[in-house]
This record gives structure tokens, C-alpha cells and sequence, in this order.
């Protein structure tokens, strides 16, 4: 991108330079940083930037629901939600073990409401969103090699499930219905970067069932003006995230001290976003101003494909293994996404916010919480996880 401006320290009033391109403005009593380098002149950045701020703590005090709080993205985002001071109901899958999966473990457990069930129940959904100003519905069937397994679990939870909590959310009349999305709707590009408007294509029953669970969703805004925004990050990882996905996969296989790393298709690439940044966007799409009825996706700008992804992993861990692939990990020829590089220009107009955490850094942090034995006794490493 083309730097189009750069303010000098203190000018305008209240702003300083904190570094190369990067800015700082003291806003009700707390920083944001943005950046001033892309398509937009210094005052629309800073104006967006201020928007989503002062929205993300407008959260402050408010009650809000959290579906698949117990899961990777939303117990990071149950985390972020307490920060911003909001009231967090954290909605688990039930179990009769009365795990809450995540959130076990954090140590804003204490400030967290949980409760336990399942959104494939729509008497049961009812109940959960009384009195809730924002619900951030994350909740979702996702490996998708399980998808081939077993489809139609995938329609009752991710479909029929959104379903039953925009229904509820209509009846208690919520004032912001975040609902997620996922960049395998896409299937592979056939354009990048990849914007809003790019086609969908159902790759798998699982991307098939979040094209449809996304319309449902925005079916409520156009018929009964529910506030629905749709949140749809690229690859997201990060700490805690399932042994399903590639970098766990490296990481564990690395850690638990193997010389030869079994991976699927090394050829594909993706966006990947650090899961701290998802849930900044996340943050920014509920306090925005405007947006309903709309797509905003959450990604970098920047692809990078599995085989270097393996090879920088392995770098940062100082380790020699070799990867290998495995038949098995490998999807159906005419399913695999083999290209998704996101377009980010629309969320960062609507508020300022964009990505910041570097790849390098990104990964040496999520590395750093694999290598703790007891989070690394949570992984088998020794299985294909599908």
C-alpha cells in the first residue's frame, strides 16, 4: 500500500507519532493505534478509528451471549468481552461431566456467567437471550473431513441451530446479533484478493452448511429487521486451537519430538490470522457504527502457502523434521479450497481496525503455549484428528 500521508508528533492536537506509519490518539481515556497508510486520508482513518473505540466500550456493563464460548475462538473472545467490561453469558455444549471445554481454566472464570446446552434446541434457545443486548454467535459444527462423515449433523447444528437463536433473539428483541461466518465459504478463489461480493461455492458438506446458516442469519434482517452482522474471518489460530487444523498438527507432532511430521496437501494456501486479532475484529464489527444486514471479513491481506507454513514452524522451533503426507488427510480432489487470500479494505474503512499481529510473532507465542507439558497432554499427537 502506497503511504499517502504521515502526521508529525502533535499535530493534529492529542495525536502523537508512536513509530513508522503508526499512530496514537487518547480517546475517553484510553489509546487506539491505527495505522494511516491505506486509501483513506489521515482524518477518515482517525474517524474510523475513533468509531470503533468508543464502540467497543459501549460493551461496558452490557449483557452479552457468547455461543461456543468453550471453544477455541470463543473462550479468546470470552476473554476480550470481559476485558471490555461487558457481563458475559458464555453458552457451553452440555456434557454430563459439566466441563465448560476452554473457559475451564481462564482466569476471568469468576467474572463469566456459563451456562450449558445445546443450540440445536430452540425451546432451550429461548430462554438464553433474555435480556441480552449483544449475542456473538460462534457456535458451530467445523472440522471438515467430520463433515464428510457425518452431513447431516452439520445441518442441525450450524443451520438449524443459528435458526433457533435468531428466532430467540428476535423474541427478547436484542440490539446486535454478530453471527460467524467462515472464508471456506468461498471455496477456492477465483479472484484476490477476495472480497465480500466474490462467489460462494459449497466445497464441503461444512462450507455448504455455513453458506446456509450465513442466509439464515441475514433472512432475519430482511424479514423482521433483525440486527444481524455477519463476522467472516479467514483462517484463524492460535493457543487452544483443535488438533484438526494444520498448525496444531506441526506444532504437536514437533513437540512430542517427531522426525517425520504426517500432513495433508502442503500445496494449498491460506490467510491466516492470529486468533487475538480475530476477536479485535470481532470487537470492532459490534461497535461499529451501522452494518447491519452486511458481510465484513477479518483477515491479513497476506497468503502464505502449507508448505512454507511448515517450513517457518519448523525454523522457529529448531527443528530438522520432515513432513510426510498422509492419504488420508488428504480431502476429495474437487473439495480442497486450494487458494484464499482475504481482501480487508471494507472493515478497516467501517472502523479502523485491521490485523497487526506479525505471522512470525504470531507463531512463536502460539508454539510457546503448545511447548507447556500440560497443554501439550491435551493433544494426541499420535492420531489424525478429523
Amino acid at each position: 500500500f502506497r503511504l499517502i500521508s504521515r502526521w508529525k508528533r502533535g499535530r493534529p492536537s492529542g495525536s502523537s507519532c508512536i513509530g513508522k506509519d503508526y499512530y496514537v490518539k487518547r480517546l475517553n481515556g484510553g489509546d487506539i493505534i491505527w495505522r494511516s497508510c491505506y486509501k483513506t486520508s489521515p482524518v477518515a482513518v482517525e474517524s474510523a478509528a475513533a468509531r470503533a473505540f468508543e464502540g467497543k466500550y459501549l460493551l461496558s456493563g452490557k449483557k452479552v451471549l457468547i455461543t461456543g464460548a468453550d471453544g477455541f475462538i470463543g473462550s479468546h473472545l470470552t476473554e476480550a468481552l470481559v476485558e471490555a467490561g461487558a457481563c458475559v453469558v458464555a453458552l457451553c455444549q452440555y456434557n454430563s461431566f459439566n466441563d465448560w471445554g476452554w473457559l475451564e481454566n481462564l482466569p476471568c472464570l469468576s467474572q463469566i456467567e456459563v451456562v450449558t446446552g445445546d443450540i440445536r434446541d430452540p425451546h432451550f434457545c429461548l430462554t438464553l437471550t433474555h435480556g441480552v443486548d449483544t449475542v456473538f454467535h460462534l457456535a458451530a459444527l467445523i472440522p471438515i473431513p467430520y463433515s464428510y462423515r457425518a452431513p447431516d449433523s452439520y445441518v442441525d447444528t450450524n443451520i438449524k441451530g443459528t435458526l433457533n437463536l435468531c428466532q430467540a433473539a428476535k423474541n427478547s428483541g436484542v440490539r446486535r446479533f454478530i453471527h460467524t461466518s467462515t472464508s471456506e465459504v468461498y471455496g477456492t478463489a477465483r479472484y484476490v484478493p477476495i472480497d465480500e461480493n466474490h462467489p460462494l461455492a459449497p466445497q464441503s458438506p461444512y462450507s455448504a452448511s455455513k453458506i446456509g446458516a450465513d442466509a439464515m442469519a441475514l433472512s432475519f434482517y430482511y424479514s423482521f429487521d433483525l440486527p444481524v452482522v455477519v463476522a467472516r474471518p479467514f483462517n484463524t489460530f492460535g493457543p487452544r486451537q483443535s488438533a484438526r487444523a494444520i498448525i496444531p498438527t506441526i506444532i504437536s507432532q514437533i513437540a512430542s519430538n517427531a522426525q517425520e511430521i504426517r500432513v495433508g496437501d502442503l500445496e494449498p494456501t491460506r490467510d491466516l490470522v492470529f486468533v487475538k486479532d480475530t476477536c479485535r475484529g470481532f470487537l470492532a464489527i459490534a461497535g461499529m457504527q451501522g452494518g447491519e444486514g452486511e458481510v465484513f471479513q477479518i483477515g491479513t491481506n497476506r497468503e502464505i502457502s502449507m508448505g512454507d507454513l511448515f517450513r517457518l514452524i519448523a525454523d522457529l522451533m529448531g527443528s530438522t523434521a520432515r513432513p510426510t503426507t498422509e492419504v488420508e488427510r488428504l480431502r476429495p480432489g474437487k473439495s480442497e479450497v486450494r487458494r484464499l487470500l482475504c481482501d480487508n479494505r471494507k472493515l478497516r474503512e467501517a472502523t479502523g481496525f485491521e490485523p497487526s499481529t506479525p505471522l512470525s510473532a504470531a507463531l512463536t507465542e502460539t508454539i510457546d503455549w503448545f511447548r507447556r507439558p500440560e497443554n501439550l497432554a491435551r493433544y494426541k499427537s499420535h492420531l489424525y484428528n478429523v
